[in-house]
């Protein structure tokens, strides 16, 4: 089992960056592939960016595809999301999830895939 804590968010202006980080508990967190939801007021929560958990493969959304990067580091149980170009759209709460996977090269995209999920961090981006 996992725990997940999120912290980085924050109100920003946008064109502004802001990096989210995720720690998880438990010594098997090398092996769970992570992704970062949002979910922005009267919407459904979606995908945001997921990475396999040897860091080798990644997925963005298309709304944040060259914007944001995902990045995890195994040492420090860790996953960051960069987020840069900071729009209105992007605001919502952010909230990371854990899949313990078998392959270190998959990436899972679909909220039914995870497992566990933490508590979420608003990330606020004014115009």
């Amino acid at each position: 089992q996992v725990q997940l804590v999120e912290s980085g968010g924050g109100l920003v202006q946008a064109g502004g960056s802001l990096r989210l980080s995720c720690a998880a508990s438990g010594r098997t967190f090398s092996t769970y592939a992570m992704g970062w939801f949002r979910q922005a007021p009267g919407k459904e929560r979606e995908i945001v960016a997921a990475i396999s958990w040897s860091g080798g493969t990644t997925s963005y959304a298309d709304s944040v595809k060259g914007r944001f990067t995902i990045s995890r580091d195994n040492a420090k149980n860790t996953v960051y999301l960069q987020m840069n170009s900071l729009k209105p759209e992007d605001t919502a709460v952010y909230s990371c999830a854990a899949h313990p996977s078998w392959s270190g090269s998959i990436v899972y995209t679909e909220r039914a895939e995870y497992d566990y999920w933490g508590q979420g961090t608003q990330v606020t981006v004014s115009s």
